[in-house]
């Protein structure tokens, strides 16, 4: 490309191998700086987790609960984060608030993930924050927004710790819906399940979490907008089966979906943290109330949805 004679041949060889090891030397110094960052960030993650501080113990000895506690399901909260009320044995509770609203955080410091920085939660008059966190948690069903499985079999997912015999986790099948579809498995019980249940629907891994806590018979149940990611048709099989087996204890139902709480005994609206409305939901209707708000914007979402598939399906 240059004039004759105007560049050695030599002198461009030259520069042309050099350049070529310049350009191995460059992606080599890059990789090599990018793995001594990835190895500093890691040492500096151990660091911070080495200083986070321990849970309480799993069992405090000289104050455990009684082997039937709780054996009402009245839970108490006092003064946490600026809510005070009573959750009365055998109620269906619905809590409801927009995002960032509390939730989740009430639901939290019920299994204590986070320790309240004031206030008690007295579950039938013994606070929680007394007693170890074995003794708590083992007394407490949770159905999550996202149903978690582990790799291992249908028995271990569903009874971990061997506490229950196949019979009974047959039962709890039964009543889950799901023996008929595990029956037709070649090893029943044994069949297996992949790492974070990915070989079965969201709705059959919904409806594990649903199995697990009807084998505890727990006498406090929260479900953790359990039906938030779920089908129409599981939303209603697992409603019915929690109204049919839990009906004696109390349900704590943190809501996505409206309908999901407009049935139940009482309604907890919280906004930023705040308890703002705590009554029967038909009464909250009845009035101006935060909850009536919720309510209609709720189902004026639900009509402009129905109106645009309509208008999809038109055209």
């Amino acid at each position: 490309m240059l004039p004759h004679g105007y560049v050695s041949p030599g002198l461009v060889g030259l520069s042309l191998f050099y350049a070529f090891n310049l350009t191995g030397a460059q992606i080599f110094c890059t990789r090599w700086f990018s793995n001594l960052s990835n190895h500093v960030i890691s040492d500096e993650r151990i660091k911070q987790f080495i200083h986070i501080p321990a849970e309480p113990p799993a069992i405090v000895e000289d104050n455990r609960p009684p082997s039937s506690w709780p054996s009402k399901g009245r839970i108490e909260v006092q003064g946490i984060e600026g809510i005070t009320c009573t959750f009365k044995e055998g109620s269906r509770v619905g809590v409801v608030g927009r995002t960032g609203s509390g939730k989740s955080t009430l639901i939290s410091a019920l299994f204590r993930l986070v320790e309240p920085s004031r206030g008690d939660i007295l579950i039938d008059g013994i606070n929680i924050c007394s007693i170890g966190l074995k003794d708590l948690r083992m007394k407490l069903s949770i159905i999550p927004q996202k149903p978690t499985l582990f790799k291992g079999s249908i028995r271990t997912n569903l009874d971990p710790l061997g506490l229950y015999s196949d019979d009974e986790i047959w039962k709890a099948l039964e009543k889950c819906h799901l023996k008929e579809t595990i029956s037709r498995l070649p090893s029943l019980l044994d069949s297996s399940v992949s790492d974070e249940g990915g070989n079965w629907s969201l709705g059959q891994r919904q409806l594990f979490c649903l199995g697990r806590v009807l084998l505890k018979r727990n006498r406090i149940l929260v479900l953790d907008e359990a039906t938030a990611s779920i089908d129409s048709a599981t939303d209603s099989i697992l409603q019915k089966v929690i109204r049919q087996e839990f009906a004696e204890c109390t349900v704590i139902t943190v809501a996505h979906r409206i309908p999901t709480v407009i049935d139940s005994d009482m309604v907890m609206v919280l906004s930023y943290g705040k308890l703002v409305e705590y009554d029967e939901p038909s009464k909250l209707m009845d009035t101006n109330s935060s909850f009536s708000k919720l309510v209609a914007e709720y189902w004026s979402s639900c009509t402009k949805s129905s109106v645009q598939i309509i208008n999809i399906q038109q055209q």
